[in-house]
C-alpha cells in the first residue's frame, strides 16, 4: 500500500492539453474515416506511453496526490501526511516506510556517492518499513528538497517512477487488452495501493475472479467496473470513510461515459472540486 492513508486531499481545477485521442488530426494525419495515419495508429499502439498522454497521466494522478497539476514541482515535496507511512516524498509520493524510498536513494547515491542525500541511507535503512523518523530529522526534509533541485536527481526519480509504477501498470493493463482509460485506472491504483498482492495485483487478481478482461473475450466496461468495485472495496476495508471519489467521480465517471480512450473534452469531480479538460 502506497498512499491508502490519506483520507482527502486538496485538489485544484484542471485545464490539461488536448491529447492524442479525441483531438483534431495534425497536417501530418489522414482525417478521413477509416484512413487513420501512420502517426495515429503509432499513438494508439503507445496508448498511455505515448509522450502527450503520460504527461496528462502524470497531471491527473498529481491532482489527487500532491494537489497540483504540475507535476514537475512535486520532486521538492515532502511531507509525513499521518499515513503511518513515514515521510512522503516526490513526484509519486515515495515513502520512507514503504521501501521505495529507500531504494531510490541507494540507487541514485550509486552513480551520484556525493549527493546530499546519502547520509541519510543508515537511517533510512533503518526506519525502513516503519512511521519512525528516527535519524531523519530535523535536517532529512531540507536535504530532499535541496537535492532535489538537482536534474540528475529529477531524472532519478522519473526512473524510479516508471521503473516500479507506470511501465509495469501500462504493460499489465496492455496484456489485458485495456485501452488508455484502463492503462490509466491500473497505474492509478498502482500508485496508490503499491504492487503486490496485497496491493495492485491482489485487486486485479480478484476482479479477474469476477470479470475477464478484454484479453480473455470479456467486455472492457464490466472488466473495468469489477476492477473498480474491488478498488473501492479494498480502500473502504483498509480506511473507513476514506474519499474514494477519485474513483467515484473521475474514473467511473469516465467508464460511465464510453470514454475508453480519455479523449477530450473531460468533466470530473475529485474531492469536491470540478475539473474541467477543453
Amino acid at each position: 500500500m502506497k498512499r491508502a492513508g490519506v483520507l482527502m486531499l486538496a485538489a485544484v481545477p484542471v485545464v490539461l492539453a488536448a491529447t492524442a485521442y479525441g483531438s483534431s488530426p495534425t497536417a501530418h494525419d489522414d482525417p478521413r474515416p477509416g484512413h487513420p495515419s501512420a502517426a495515429a495508429q503509432r499513438r494508439a499502439a503507445q496508448g498511455l506511453a505515448a509522450p502527450a498522454m503520460k504527461n496528462l497521466a502524470q497531471k491527473l494522478v498529481a491532482s489527487a496526490e500532491n494537489s497540483t497539476l504540475n507535476w514537475r514541482s512535486a520532486y521538492g515535496y515532502v511531507q509525513d501526511i499521518g499515513d503511518g507511512q513515514g515521510y512522503t516524498a516526490g513526484i509519486i509520493g515515495f515513502c520512507t516506510g514503504t521501501h521505495d524510498l529507500l531504494v531510490l536513494v541507494e540507487r541514485y547515491t550509486a552513480a551520484h556517492p556525493d549527493n546530499g542525500l546519502a547520509r541519510y541511507l543508515p537511517a533510512l535503512r533503518r526506519v525502513d518499513g516503519t512511521d519512525s523518523h528516527q535519524g531523519l530529522d530535523p535536517g532529512f526534509p531540507a536535504a530532499w528538497r535541496a537535492e532535489a533541485k538537482v536534474p540528475a536527481f529529477q531524472a532519478a526519480q522519473d526512473a524510479e517512477r516508471d521503473r516500479i509504477y507506470f511501465d509495469p501498470a501500462v504493460s499489465t493493463a496492455k496484456r489485458d487488452g485495456l485501452g488508455p482509460l484502463g492503462q490509466f485506472i491500473y497505474y492509478d491504483a498502482m500508485v496508490f495501493h503499491g504492487p503486490g498482492t496485497d496491493g495492485f495485483y491482489g485487486i486485479r487478481e480478484r476482479a479477474t475472479q469476477r470479470a475477464e478482461p478484454p484479453a480473455q473475450g470479456g467486455s472492457e466496461e464490466a472488466y473495468l467496473n469489477a476492477f473498480l468495485d474491488v478498488r473501492r472495496a479494498t480502500m473502504r476495508a483498509k480506511h473507513p470513510g476514506i474519499d474514494t471519489s477519485r474513483i467515484d467521480t473521475a474514473q467511473r465517471k469516465f467508464l460511465e461515459e464510453g470514454n475508453l480512450s480519455l479523449r477530450t473534452p473531460l468533466v470530473w469531480k475529485v474531492y469536491g472540486e470540478t475539473y474541467k479538460v477543453p
